[in-house]
């Protein structure tokens, strides 16, 4: 779809009986904002089932103020619009022209923290029943035959840990089209390196949606949870496709709809629960119920003092101190709900690998079923007490 040969549809709108528009005006919802809103900035979500021709007219006057068009699985778009516009969109006269709300966009931001350098002890931890293992015990299948997308600050596919199989996919970040934070390569080392991936044989593909500073917008990564959800469909992937989001923000209905759309889409999903040390039920996408939610453990088998909690996390697993792959062909260790996540976006696929394909929520279930229950401290009442496993039999 190309904005450019969009023509003019809501100057009409504007101009409509007032008597021909709909019952009420579509709703407009503020997201709860951890890091700030976007000012004059919204995303505009169509109804299910509403047609691209529909998407196409809302379009057609507003060719240089929207920013992305969502033709997937979240159909919609999302740009700056003046008040004028914006009760345009909401109140749109034509039956077919179905507005299901409009949210204000928000910032997204990376969940980790930068420390010292430290040991790389998380792969023996998900390989082992009891803590205090150096040694990654996995099939040898290693998630071959599954692809994952890592939704974040890109990746430095040269980097030699990755033996060829990572890709830079796509950005949505303008003027940008590498990993210049260095976060979303070490989420992808996590995943599927050679010296410290999981799933040390699946395919990695970057989509940038934070800046260089660890940064984002709501519509940004609602663009490229659409866009995976897209791309999977075309790939060799036999054994299933796995995706990572370590980010985070206030609570949004847009992006847990994203996020609902890609699990429907067959891609399994995990998320960061977040740094805040608070219950993750009001952040997203964490808060999304079909997602994997994965909060953040340390080596000593507690919850790490910054993880979010509560009924929305699904799973633990190592998020502190943990080593992995940099810009650069360099290492770095960091901590946070964003080294947790990567852990279990790479035990999906090395399930799938080793299992076969799998629906994403009976992956993430088949997840919680293997992990070792009541072993982390710090956990309060009323969230899942379990530690990622990847089922090794030696255990």
């Amino acid at each position: 779809m190309r904005l450019s040969v969009l023509l003019s549809l809501l100057p009409m709108v504007l101009a409509a009986p007032a008597t021909e528009k709909r019952a009420e005006p579509a709703p407009l919802f503020t997201p709860s904002s951890e890091h700030g809103l976007v000012a004059d900035q919204y995303i505009v979500k169509f109804k299910e089932g509403s047609s691209l021709q529909a998407v196409d007219e809302a379009l057609t006057s507003l060719a240089s103020n929207a920013h992305h068009v969502y033709e997937h699985v979240f159909r919609g778009f999302a740009g700056k619009f003046d008040k004028e516009t914006l009760e345009a969109l909401r109140s749109h006269p034509d039956a077919h022209f179905q507005v299901e709300y409009i949210e204000q966009d928000a910032i997204v931001k990376v969940n980790a923290f930068v420390e010292q350098t430290g040991a790389p002890w998380g792969l023996g931890r998900i390989s082992h029943k009891a803590r205090g293992s150096t040694t990654y015990v996995y099939d040898d299948s290693a998630g071959e035959g599954t692809c994952a997308y890592v939704i974040d600050t890109g990746v430095d596919a040269t980097h030699p840990e990755f033996e060829g199989r990572a890709t830079f996919l796509k950005t949505y970040v303008t003027g940008q089209n590498t990993d210049g934070n260095g976060h979303g390569t070490h989420v992808s080392g996590t995943i599927g390196s050679r010296s410290y991936g999981v799933a040390k044989k699946t395919q990695i593909f970057g989509v940038k949606v934070l800046d260089n500073g660890g940064s984002g917008t709501f519509a940004n990564v609602i663009a490229g949870i659409d866009f995976v959800a897209s791309d999977a469909q075309t790939r060799n992937c036999p054994n299933g496709s796995v995706a990572n989001m370590s980010l985070g923000g206030g609570l949004s209905t847009a992006v847990n709809e994203a996020a609902a759309a890609l699990i429907s889409s067959g891609v399994f999903l995990a998320v960061a629960a977040g740094n805040s040390n608070v219950d993750a039920r009001n952040t997203s996408p964490a808060s999304e119920p079909t997602v994997c939610t994965v909060g953040a453990s340390t080596s000593a088998d507690a919850r790490a003092s910054f993880s979010n909690y509560g009924s929305v996390v699904d799973i633990f697993a190592p998020g502190q101190d943990v080593l992995s792959t940099w810009p650069g062909g360099q290492t770095n260790t960091i901590s946070g709900t964003s080294m947790a996540t990567p852990h279990i976006v790479g035990l999906g696929a090395y399930l799938l690998g080793l299992e076969g394909p799998s629906d994403p929520q009976a992956l993430c279930s088949r997840i919680a079923a293997l992990a070792g229950r009541s072993l982390l401290s710090g956990i309060p009442s009323g969230t899942i007490n379990a530690i990622a496993f990847n089922g090794n039999p030696s255990g």
